[in-house]
């Protein structure tokens, strides 16, 4: 949210007045500079800021055997392998060693047995409740993406009336550009709501539950988008931004809270049947997988036919297909997504 913030305010500025202009090219490349310039800065603290610890796996017969429990004096060991009992321990560590190399085979055995073909037959026995969750997160990411995609383009000729067609000296472009900037402003409000209601679902949910969340996530979503295609007023369209945010934070954290949740149902009944354990074993990486990939399908299906779309009717469809989208949502997320009580 915050670095979304930044991100969105480099493009919000007017460069054009800056000393900057004059030693680059354009604002484009200003603005290329500085996201440039804070991502190697990021990538460099990242990489010595926190030093990584190396996996290692916990050999038990190491272990036993570089274990002093007593301290030794000299000539000690002599008068106790007279007395026979050097020889016992050593057979001991050697009875304990062997359950460590079982452990470590056993580990060994586990990870070979996870491969492409077992990892697609688990996506596709997926259960229905988690595809129908998968369902609604694509709803969810497509409506924002057709929102967020063409956001400024709408800013500048819906909202303003400029032209991005018109000569780049000319009073349309102008405005257009004046309408780009200030959708970036809306974005700017839209990744600070985001961050301000992460918080808010903290103190929401022992009220509302998931089930609330996820509702009003979209339902607030699909009104706002609905709300500024037909006002398409400058002032009205910023203060709706702030809903974006919270549709935001809502596909970032919702859907994978009810993963959890569905896991945890699945581990408490796998305790009360082992053998039923045995049978059914499902990660939570493959299941988290299948949900982010769902941000990529809605990109391609947007990619395809949302383009075409905007070139037929313009910017304005992006909104109303956002809300509508948005709405279809919502009804899915109240009626086919399962909650565990």
């Amino acid at each position: 949210g915050f670095g979304g913030a930044l991100g969105y305010l480099t493009g919000a500025m007017d460069w054009g007045q800056t000393v900057l202009v004059y030693s680059l090219a354009s604002e484009f490349q200003v603005i290329f500079f500085f996201a440039a310039l804070v991502f190697l800065i990021c990538l460099t603290i990242h990489l010595y800021s926190i030093p990584e610890v190396p996996l290692r796996y916990e050999n038990k017969e190491t272990k036993f055997l570089l274990e002093v429990p007593e301290s030794y004096k000299y000539s000690s060991i002599e008068e106790e392998i007279k007395n026979g009992y050097l020889k016992s321990t050593c057979t001991e560590i050697k009875a304990a060693a062997k359950p460590g190399k079982c452990t470590v085979t056993s580990r060994m055995e586990d990870q070979r047995r996870v491969t492409l073909k077992s990892l697609l037959k688990t996506l596709l026995s997926m259960p229905s409740h988690y595809r129908y969750l998968c369902v609604s997160h694509l709803f969810g990411w497509m409506a924002f993406l057709a929102n967020m995609l063409f956001f400024t383009d709408f800013m500048g000729q819906v909202v303003y009336k400029g032209s991005p067609y018109a000569p780049h000296n000319s009073t349309l472009y102008l405005t257009y550009k004046t309408g780009v900037e200030m959708g970036c402003w809306g974005l700017c409000i839209n990744a600070i709501s985001s961050s301000v209601y992460s918080y808010i679902q903290k103190i929401l949910l022992p009220y509302i539950g998931l089930k609330g969340l996820y509702f009003v996530g979209y339902l607030l979503f699909g009104l706002g988008t609905g709300l500024i295609g037909l006002f398409p007023n400058v002032y009205s369209t910023l203060a709706l931004c702030s809903l974006f945010g919270v549709m935001s934070s809502t596909l970032y954290t919702v859907p994978f809270h009810l993963i959890a949740e569905y896991h945890k149902e699945e581990e408490s009944l796998k305790l009360q049947d082992e053998e039923q354990a045995g049978e059914h074993r499902r990660g939570k990486g493959i299941d988290c997988a299948a949900l982010t990939c769902m941000v990529q399908l809605a990109q391609i299906i947007l990619g395809v036919g949302l383009g075409l779309l905007v070139s037929v009717a313009g910017s304005a469809v992006t909104v109303i297909s956002a809300s509508t989208v948005a709405l279809i949502g919502c009804c899915f997320v109240a009626f086919c997504v399962r909650y565990v009580e």
